[in-house]
């Protein structure tokens, strides 16, 4: 019998708005009804169903089954799926209360499960360890994990056990991995010929188009509409944060980099960081960032984009935002006045720890394994991460050479590609190795071009040699870091737009750095390094 929450911390993580419904563990009716079905071969002699509770895009039906590539699972193997389907925030609601309720499904697919959810709720009896499923019923996974067995130990949690399916895509490694930079710097080339600009390659010719940006009515309308430069603050891909390596190692979404000597630092803490802060507060005082970079959501930014209103601003990648044009192009690192360049790493690999778990009211544990291994199939993967082929009702993303047994990317013919994405693929667990390119799939074109882009313009800058690695900590230390980080980050993120904004920094910069101290940055180090350590140690 599944254990019933005996922790406090759990309770209100796992319920979170439905308190108010109760907590307890249920009598778990969500789930299939035994089939008693052993030594499976798919396609099923006579089709069974299992219980699903999935997120997707809200630009994709609301019945998963209406997308071609489940039509096609189920298909194969003969298994139903009765999908209980979220979007948004929605989504983390039903999930909790399921399982505060006990009334829960087989499994549950784009879970969105954090380290610390995975451990507490394997360790409360709410999901099941998976190890011995893996060896037993899984071929698919076996051979993604003998080709590449770092995954098996990111996987792995620090009582032993795996608790979840894992969502692998890679697309390049090392410094060329395509996750080694999130926000790049989009500059409006257009504009910068019409003002008799050349691209930037210092913070001071920047600054410098900027300011022409903003005089020189550099898009012709004869209106001072031109925004110079906008982000989003603290919005991981859409912050400014990439300027900062001109100043020193730069900043990235966790403020955490590695140096070449082995040591973690807080980049937020560093002298570098505050120059970076003073350079944009400069731009802020000539009135050359948008005034709601500050408080815009992704919708505000994106439309003003689509109006072409940017002379700069910072996202993954131009087409969701100003199209792929040429009018945008990507500005390369800049010198600082001390003549420093660095393109500063994010901490980001194509791997999602959480991505699916089977629970523990699940009674078909062989047939939902062997459900799931199709999807690590190497076909089924790339289609489940990107879309499929074949539909006379939606865009396809691939043609399928039968010939060659590959599925080839088509052009996206203007469609954003997180939109077509977004409407026919199913994510979950799946993995993409590099070796899969040029046998399995083609590189989809935006992530060639972007991976080209990094290679040629942002890899030859970066110096970091390390990220900081996805490592899978106890419940303890994952509680002390979430506790310290609960005060921390969101201080150093409201202070960064404040300075920016009020041209403080350099006052308050040793005050910012006692309150960093009191509350637990040392510590937090401490605890970043000595994992990090250990986790080098076990490598040699």
């Amino acid at each position: 019998m599944r254990k019933r929450y005996n922790r406090t911390l759990i309770t209100f993580l796992l319920c979170g708005v439905t308190v108010i419904a109760g907590c307890s563990s249920g009598g778990n009716k969500a789930a299939s009804e035994a089939y008693e079905l052993e030594n499976i071969t798919f396609p099923l002699e006579e089709e069974v169903s299992l219980k699903i509770m999935t997120s997707s895009s809200a630009l994709a039906p609301e019945d998963p089954n209406e997308k071609l590539l489940v039509q096609r699972l189920e298909e194969q193997t003969g298994v139903h799926i009765e999908w209980a389907n979220y979007t948004g925030e929605t989504f983390g609601e039903k999930r909790n209360l399921s399982v505060a309720s006990g009334e829960l499904p087989d499994a549950i697919m784009n879970a969105g499960y954090s380290d610390f959810e995975l451990l507490s709720l394997g360790q409360d009896g709410v999901i099941l360890p998976l190890e011995d499923l893996i060896e037993q019923h899984m071929p698919n996974l076996q051979a993604v994990l003998d080709k590449a067995p770092e995954y098996r130990e990111m996987m792995t949690a620090p009582d032993g056990h795996i608790y979840a399916f894992p969502w692998i895509e890679e697309l390049g490694s090392g410094k060329e991995s395509i996750h080694s930079v999130a926000g790049l710097p989009w500059i409006n080339v257009e504009w910068l010929d019409n003002v008799g600009l050349d691209m930037p390659t210092t913070t001071e010719e920047l600054e410098e188009a900027l300011l022409a940006f903003k005089t020189k009515d550099p898009n012709g309308n004869g209106e001072a509409d031109e925004i110079p430069m906008s982000f989003i603050i603290n919005n991981g891909a859409e912050d400014p944060g990439f300027l900062f390596g001109s100043f020193g190692l730069g900043d990235n979404g966790d403020h955490t980099v590695v140096s070449n000597e082995g040591d973690v630092v807080f980049t937020a803490a560093q002298a570098g960081y505050k120059e970076g802060i003073k350079y944009l507060n400069g731009l802020y005082e000539q009135q050359l960032i948008d005034i709601e970079a500050f408080e815009q959501d992704w919708n505000t930014y994106v439309a003003k984009g689509r109006e072409g209103r940017y002379g700069m601003y910072f996202t993954w990648d131009k087409a969701s935002t100003t199209g792929m044009n040429d009018t945008y192009k990507l500005m390369p690192p800049l010198e600082g006045p001390d003549g420093h360049k660095n393109v500063t790493r994010a901490n980001g690999m194509g791997f999602d720890r959480g991505r699916m778990v089977i629970t523990t009211a699940n009674q078909n544990l062989e047939l939902t394994a062997k459900w799931i291994d199709q999807l690590y199939d190497p076909h089924m993967s790339v289609q489940a991460n990107w879309g499929t082929y074949g539909s006379d009702t939606v865009q396809n993303i691939f043609e399928f050479d039968e010939g060659e047994q590959m599925l080839k990317h088509l052009p996206l013919e203007g469609t954003p590609p997180g939109e077509l994405r977004g409407k026919t693929s199913i994510g979950g667990p799946l993995a993409i190795l590099d070796e899969y390119y040029g046998t399995v799939t083609t590189k989809p074109d935006d992530a060639a071009w972007r991976l080209d882009l990094l290679k040629e313009v942002m890899v030859p800058h970066m110096s970091a040699e390390n990220i900081y690695p996805r490592l899978f900590q106890s419940v303890d230390v994952l509680e002390r870091l979430s506790e310290i980080e609960a005060d921390l980050i969101p201080y150093v993120e409201r202070k960064k737009a404040e300075w920016i904004t009020n041209g403080t920094v350099e006052e308050e910069w040793e005050d910012y750095l006692a309150e960093l101290d009191r509350l637990g940055f040392q510590e937090w180090l401490e605890i970043k390094q000595a994992a990090y350590d250990e986790f080098m140690e076990a490598q040699q």
